[in-house]
């Protein structure tokens, strides 16, 4: 399946956010303090960001499960 996926990354910010559908929603917590999950109405995840994406150890990766809402 061909996907279009939009990528900003704000350098004063240190801000990355990615998004996999461009339509309304909001963002929401993760498990790891640095990502949070762009998520649709319908709880339905659309995107991510991550905070700080400069302090990130190139040798440890960021980790997170993007939690989509139940079928």
């Amino acid at each position: 399946m061909d996907r279009d996926v939009a990528v900003w990354y704000d350098r004063e910010g240190d801000y990355l956010e990615v998004l996999f559908e461009q339509k309304e929603g909001y963002f929401r917590e993760t498990d790891n303090d640095a990502v949070m999950e762009k998520v649709d109405q319908g709880g339905h995840v659309i995107g991510f960001s991550i905070l700080n994406v400069s302090q990130n150890s190139s040798e440890v990766p960021v980790s997170v499960t993007l939690r989509d809402a139940a079928p």
